[in-house]
């Protein structure tokens, strides 16, 4: 693995892995000025694939159906996520592709897909669990650009311009630092080359700015009627530390124990296979640069709300109280390590990863480092980092009917 610098000091990373196919590259544009619009970056993001100066929509399209390339753009909490994969043989017409989206992009089909994002928008949150979660990050990260959720973004449709989302693309163009992750069966100095010719003229800042991080002062409560649910959808969540502080590995381990682990954790055992509570109960820690979020989620009966909170708190003051095993913690230290492997299971997931992680200033490397933090956690650990963050300041959202 090589980590190296492009000659406008954009980070660069290659991997190869011999005897694969396709490669994968990953190039991501850190969002170093937040817009007080939502949406702005949203609709920016979707309409880089819309047509450039060079190519229209359809003639996009086209050409990267007939060279069976794979080319996404992805906004992020924290970032813009440009990726592509194609055929070994077929980098140079993928990097020629990448090049024009990035430099030439029009925003010409801005209303067309104003209104394709509003019907999304609105299919998307008919499903009450992408409805309670969209309430629950909007409430968690209220008065943040974080909480720039579906429901935000689409209530913004309506007021925003062509104009905005131009000005937007050259503030992540011209004011963002870069990153870029490449996996596959090519040679290092070929892809660098490449990469010079094509985005080496590009701008670029090596430092992450620190916008503001959120904060939770109180305990907030909301709840979603909607007729036509059959069952009741609940979110509890905490501000939790990042992945660059100290408890991020006793977190993480904490994560899988409660309910990351599937049928093995702690929530699926008692609330669904003991009390018979759910339909599904699990628990996330996601990660972002400035704020990362531990929540528990549980899919239930309508009748069920209050005693599914009170198993929540039941299995919460037991982590709190009694250390956890050994063989408990042993176990998953392998279940976390076996979900990395996991993600890593081809060019496309491990170009992803390395971008993801050194965009957020970790490291390109960020994954093989924290596993030695990881094996020296102690059940002691456990105990500190669930009295600490298990506190009484946190969201629960419900939706029921």
């Amino acid at each position: 693995m090589e980590i190296t610098r492009l000659k406008n000091n954009i980070e660069f990373l290659h991997k190869r892995n011999a005897d694969t196919p396709r490669v994968a590259l990953c190039f991501n544009m850190s969002l170093n000025d937040p817009v007080p619009n939502p949406g702005v970056y949203t609709l920016m993001s979707r309409l880089l694939m819309q047509g450039t100066k060079n190519r229209t929509s359809e003639q996009l399209a086209n050409e990267l159906d007939r060279y069976a390339i794979e080319f996404s753009t992805e906004l992020k909490l924290d970032y813009l996520k440009i990726k592509f994969v194609c055929l070994n043989e077929d980098f140079d017409k993928a990097m020629e592709i990448l090049e024009d989206i990035v430099k030439n992009s029009t925003f010409e089909e801005f209303e067309k897909e104003r209104i394709k994002l509003d019907g999304e928008i609105e299919a998307q949150l008919d499903s009450p669990r992408a409805k309670v979660v969209d309430d629950f990050y909007k409430t968690i990260y209220d008065g943040h650009h974080y909480g720039y959720t579906n429901t935000v973004i689409k209530n913004n449709l309506k007021n925003l311009t062509k104009e905005q989302v131009i000005a937007g693309y050259k503030t992540f163009f011209n004011n963002s630092k870069k990153v870029i992750a490449f996996v596959g069966d090519l040679d290092y100095e070929k892809v660098k080359s490449a990469l010079n010719e094509r985005l080496s003229d590009l701008p670029n800042s090596t430092e992450l700015v620190d916008n503001e991080k959120p904060v939770l002062n109180e305990k907030k409560e909301t709840v979603i009627s909607k007729p036509d649910v059959n069952q009741a959808h609940i979110i509890q969540g905490w501000i939790a530390a990042n992945a660059d502080e100290k408890d991020y590995p006793a977190l993480a381990l904490l994560n899988i124990i409660l309910g990351a682990s599937g049928l093995s954790s702690r929530l699926f055992l008692e609330l669904r296979d003991k009390k018979g509570l759910a339909y599904v109960v699990r628990t996330s820690y996601d990660i972002a640069r400035l704020c990362s979020i531990f929540s528990i989620y549980i899919a239930t009966e309508p009748n069920n709300i209050d005693v599914s909170l009170k198993g929540f708190e039941e299995e919460i003051d037991k982590i709190k109280n009694i250390l956890v095993s050994k063989e408990e913690l042993e176990n998953a230290v392998n279940n976390l390590f076996g979900k990395w492997a996991f993600s890593q299971e081809d060019n496309s997931r491990q170009a992803t990863n390395y971008a993801h992680y050194a965009i957020l200033g970790l490291g390109f490397d960020f994954n093989e480092r924290i596993r030695f933090e990881i094996k020296k956690v102690t059940p002691e650990m456990i105990k500190d980092c669930a009295n600490k963050y298990f506190n009484d300041k946190y969201v629960v959202s419900v939706i029921k009917p």
